[in-house]
């Protein structure tokens, strides 16, 4: 594992400046044999992918997600139509690569952007599949991103208690992922900027784990981003670190006016904050995405990426993200 660090950088955001810090970092597990992981973590983007399908098939599933999606933050215009653009150029290359040849192969997808384009500064998560993206504010912690998962439907239904699901046969099951079909679109959450925000995203290698609880412990004990991911990943595999670990941790170190003031009058918590914003961004697909549709083309860089887990029939909806049958956390 390479040496981690924080990164660093102030945002000129509408109304004042965004200091953000952030580190990440990656890691095969004790039972894999290769990562089948991939990260991407560089203003404004910063995802996480998780891939599935026989031996190197999810690690080109993620690779090729990040891939395309890297050239899209490096041209500087992030929106929700050039990532469902740049994924649907991830999943022909996933299609054509001529070792992924599992029917199941795939990726779940999640992470956040910082969207500067209109009068105040917004963070928009988007996610598919079960990796995470979790919010830290005022104390508490958030699950911003809804599972794709055949457990996750079932407790929506109220089939499931969220304590039976911790060791149900189907917990590594997802229903949905980039790759096994096409037109995969992602849910997006719409979020206002506040100073002390802590993000996690996350693949489901440390949510096997680390509780929610486990998660915010190690965040409060560790205020610089890299000290958090290692402190975690150190646990994660101290717990069994039976699949990847790719974890980013994002700070927003201060907020000089961007509607900071305002965000701490209007939410009152996280789970508030997340309420509220549930509605997505989806109706702010604009001439914004011009520029950002170019820079998706057909040249995608190579950065480096890892990753994985296993499949199981996903093109009618389900996809197992892992052979672990029981996610079960210490």
């Amino acid at each position: 594992m390479s040496e981690v660090s924080t990164q660093s950088l102030s945002v000129p955001v509408p109304g004042g400046i965004i200091d953000l810090a952030w580190a990440a970092v990656t890691d095969t597990g004790r039972r894999r044999e290769v990562n089948q992981d991939a990260m991407f973590a560089s203003y404004p983007l910063f995802v996480v992918a998780d891939g599935m399908g026989g031996h190197v098939g999810g690690e080109i599933a993620s690779a090729s997600t990040i891939d395309r999606l890297k050239v899209v933050a490096d041209a500087g215009a992030v929106t929700p139509k050039a990532i469902e653009k740049a994924l649907a150029r991830a999943v022909k290359d996933i299609a054509s690569h001529p070792e992924a040849t599992d029917d199941g192969t795939g990726t779940t997808l999640t992470g956040l952007y910082l969207d500067t384009s209109g009068d105040t500064a917004h963070w928009v998560t988007l996610n598919i599949g079960d990796s995470r993206v979790y919010l830290v504010r005022d104390g508490a912690i958030v699950q911003i991103t809804t599972d794709h998962s055949v457990v996750q439907e079932l407790i929506a239904s109220g089939r499931l208690s969220p304590e039976e699901a911790e060791n149900h046969p189907y917990g590594n099951v997802i229903t949905r992922a980039v790759g096994p079909s096409e037109g995969v679109t992602p849910d997006y959450v719409r979020l206002d900027v506040a100073e002390g925000d802590r993000f996690v995203i996350c693949s489901d290698g440390l949510t096997k784990e680390l509780t929610d609880y486990g998660i915010r412990h190690f965040l409060d004990e560790n205020a610089d981003p890299a000290d958090a991911v290692n402190a975690m990943l150190d646990a994660a595999l101290e717990n069994g670190g039976r699949d990847n670990i790719t974890i980013i941790v994002l700070d927003v170190a201060s907020a000089s006016g961007a509607g900071a003031d305002d965000v701490r009058e209007g939410d009152a918590d996280a789970g508030a904050a997340a309420d509220e914003t549930a509605a997505g961004v989806d109706g702010e697909r604009d001439g914004r995405d011009a520029a950002a549709d170019a820079a998706a083309g057909d040249g995608a860089a190579a950065d480096g990426a890892d990753d994985g887990a296993a499949a199981a029939g996903a093109g009618d909806g389900a996809a197992a993200a892992g052979d672990d049958s029981s996610p079960g956390r210490d």
